[in-house]
């Protein structure tokens, strides 16, 4: 028998993140809790919105949501950027981690980072 899921129930888990995600960080370490995420490993952030996130067919199957880029985003740790992850800052929550391309970040008041745009999917049931 085939199995198949509406679009509409991919894109419910991923309006999840869509619609409460208030902050990304890039961070120096995987965060499992929010608190890390959003403190311990934090070396910059950028305030998110609804907006900067899409919703579309997968690039194989299913659906996926695409994170928009983010330039000039300042630097207020020093260390070596590994992560970042998608804070809902209202529930203190942790709502998506990946990771980045390692790089050097110095923070020195001016110093800013770009976070190119990237995205997470959920494939079809097979």
């Amino acid at each position: 028998m085939a199995k198949s899921v509406h679009d509409d129930v991919l894109d419910g888990a991923h309006n999840i993140v869509k619609n409460n995600c208030t902050r990304q960080v890039v961070c120096s370490a995987e965060p499992t809790t929010y608190t890390e995420a959003n403190a311990t490993y934090a070396l910059a952030d950028v305030t998110m919105s609804s907006t900067d996130f899409t919703n579309a067919n997968g690039d194989t199957s299913g659906r996926k949501c695409t994170v928009a880029a983010k330039s000039a985003v300042l630097i207020d740790t020093s260390g070596t950027a590994t992560h970042v992850a998608l804070l809902d800052v209202t529930n203190s929550k942790l709502l998506r981690v990946t990771t980045c391309t390692s790089q050097a970040l110095t923070a020195n008041g001016s110093n800013t980072v770009s976070i190119p745009a990237w995205k997470f999917e959920i494939a079809d049931p097979t």
